[in-house]
């Protein structure tokens, strides 16, 4: 059974973290350069931002995913190390080199990720000398069988934790909140675990993933089954949020397995199904997949291996929607959650269609920023989605913690309180309820409101 459990990218067993300021960006006291490692070569799995334009950590990421095998990550904030052209890539290798020989890794092992303003370069000198300091405050949890000795703060898990929750906030720039999740699973027999962080507030429609994310668990898997899980829940978390409709150039999310938890490698071929029934596209939802598989009279051993696989689906998009929700809700300027839910439609595309189309509507947002039951602009949105529905068919309702009420029915305004509707559209989270009546299929979307402070933080936003 899935559980949340604390100590966020330290949960896992294997992996050991620092984060410090170096002054990548001139003003502030935040600290912003991380240092990760895992104490094995980890399974890695990624997804990447679709902008043309690549920043720099994307484009050697990619390489590094494409290898398989990830050992450590150093991110920094301030600096997006994007339109940096060949200077920026080579930054990358340097930060790469330093990271290999501060931790004894391999290069082609290092992820290196940036996030900040775009355009500037690096200040490579003070990066090096970061993670050359980073690499002498690595801290973690002891676990039975380790071999690295490890700062620990006197044997106190809590401040383990604690100094987690400190990359966390390391790796944020307009975020107001640090964004973290751990859960526990049992794959095998053996206690499993995955953590997560993310950052995202800005410049945020992913079309992959998050602006930057981390799961690290301690699981054995294939390679080419974790790209395919990690893509198909994607699909379903982070590439159904929106923020402000921009892609970032730097949207990367990456999965890291080590194996250290002790459960037998998971495979396809132990679970008996070939990798191309795992939709990468997100039409066919992965968890359900996963239900059919465990309903099916295959041999006890492939069932394990299928239970562990369900196991797995759930943990993981356990992590994925809650860092995909908190991330809308922390959009910059917001202060409401806005939640799209398109029902009854005769598949997945038309129904999620509809529901990011509603949330990446402005005048959606600035309504719900207004409290204002313009439920028209969510009407509008939906008819200029691409997606084919009836109108005569369709109805809204919106609902929050204070109630619901329906503002179209069968395509019409019908008569309703502004009073009440005002009420329901106060609280901090709202959700627009759409049926289109045509099936049976749903999509969920997660956006925010669109409030004055958005356009202030954006205004001056290198200043």
């Amino acid at each position: 059974m899935v559980k949340k459990v604390e100590g966020g990218v330290l949960a896992a067993k294997g992996y050991s973290l620092a984060s410090m300021r170096v002054g990548i960006k001139p003003t502030g006291d935040n600290r912003d350069l991380t240092l990760i490692m895992s104490d094995e070569p980890a399974t890695v799995a990624g997804t990447f931002t679709r902008n043309i334009v690549k920043a720099a950590p994307v484009q050697w990421d990619m390489k590094v995913v494409a290898g398989g095998l990830a050992s450590a990550a150093v991110i920094n904030t301030g600096i997006a190390n994007a339109a940096t052209g060949s200077e920026g890539l080579i930054n990358c290798q340097r930060e790469a080199a330093k990271v290999a020989e501060c931790l004894g890794v391999q290069k082609e092992h290092v992820l290196t990720m940036s996030t900040g303003v775009i355009g500037p370069q690096l200040p490579i000198e003070k990066i090096e000398e970061g993670i050359r300091d980073l690499s002498k405050k690595m801290i973690g949890v002891p676990y039975s069988g380790t071999a690295v000795l490890r700062q620990y703060f006197n044997g106190n898990k809590a401040n383990a934790f604690m100094e987690a929750s400190e990359a966390a906030k390391a790796i944020m720039t307009t975020d107001t909140i640090p964004k973290e999740i751990a859960v526990s699973l049992e794959m095998d027999g053996k206690e499993c675990h995955i953590g997560a962080m993310c950052k995202g507030s800005g410049m945020i429609h992913p079309n992959m993933g998050t602006m930057l994310g981390f799961a690290m668990s301690d699981i054995s898997i294939e390679q080419e089954l974790a790209q395919r899980i990690l893509r198909a829940l994607i699909e379903r978390t982070f590439n159904m949020v929106s923020v402000d409709g921009d892609t970032s150039t730097n949207d990367t999310f990456v999965w890291l397995a080590n194996g250290l938890a002790g459960n037998e490698t998971l495979t396809s071929e132990s679970m008996d199904i070939d990798l191309s029934m795992i939709d990468e596209t997100g039409d066919e939802d992965i968890r359900e997949l996963a239900k059919k598989l465990v309903s099916e009279k295959v041999s006890d051993a492939v069932l394990a291996k299928r239970k562990d696989f369900a196991e797995l689906i759930e943990g993981l998009y356990t992590i994925l929607e809650f860092l995909a929700r908190t991330m809308a809700s922390d959009g910059e300027g917001a202060t409401r959650l806005f939640i799209a839910k398109v029902v009854g439609a005769p598949d997945y595309q038309t129904a999620k269609t509809l529901a990011k189309s509603i949330i990446t509507s402005n005048l959606s947002k600035a309504a719900i920023y207004g409290r204002d039951a313009n439920c028209g602009r969510i009407f509008c949105a939906m008819g200029y989605s691409g997606a084919k529905f009836d109108p005569n068919k369709t109805d809204i309702t919106m609902m929050s913690q204070d109630g619901s009420i329906k503002l179209i029915d069968q395509g019409r305004l019908p008569e309703f309180s502004e009073e009440e509707a005002l009420r329901i559209l106060s609280p901090d989270e709202i959700t627009a309820l759409c049926d289109i009546h045509d099936g049976e299929y749903e999509a969920i979307a997660w956006g925010c409101d669109l409030t004055h402070e958005y356009v202030t933080i954006n205004a001056d936003y290198r200043s």
